[in-house]
């Protein structure tokens, strides 16, 4: 299968996971097309001043990889500052959120598998 970036759904989520403003969830691979193994492979663009908030992953794992931008992560207590190239891998009941406190937007990988 093949999907080009232009052909994939796009989400406009608000206030995800209790987060501030919004997303754009554009979803190259969804659930039914997982064979069982995860729920979503989607580009993510978090715009300026936007965050996903705070939540865990008990049944489930969720990785982030930070494709374009720069974004202040916690894992659990941490916080952290992730750069294009830098990944986050939240399961087992762990705990997570981003969020863009620069100007431009970034834009990351997130796979949810389990």
């Amino acid at each position: 299968m093949i999907r080009r970036k232009e052909e994939a759904e796009v989400i406009d989520v608000e206030k995800p996971a209790g987060g501030q403003g919004h997303i754009y969830k554009n979803m190259m691979v969804n659930a039914s097309e997982m064979f069982g193994k995860g729920r979503m492979v989607a580009r993510i663009v978090l715009p300026s001043g936007s965050s996903i908030g705070d939540h865990a992953h008990v049944e489930d794992a969720e990785l982030y990889y930070i494709l374009k931008g720069e974004a202040v992560v916690t894992d659990n207590d941490k916080t952290e500052v992730l750069h294009a190239g830098d990944a986050l891998f939240t399961g087992n009941g762990n705990r997570h959120s981003i969020t863009n406190k620069t100007d431009e937007d970034v834009e990351f990988l997130a796979v949810i598998l389990g």
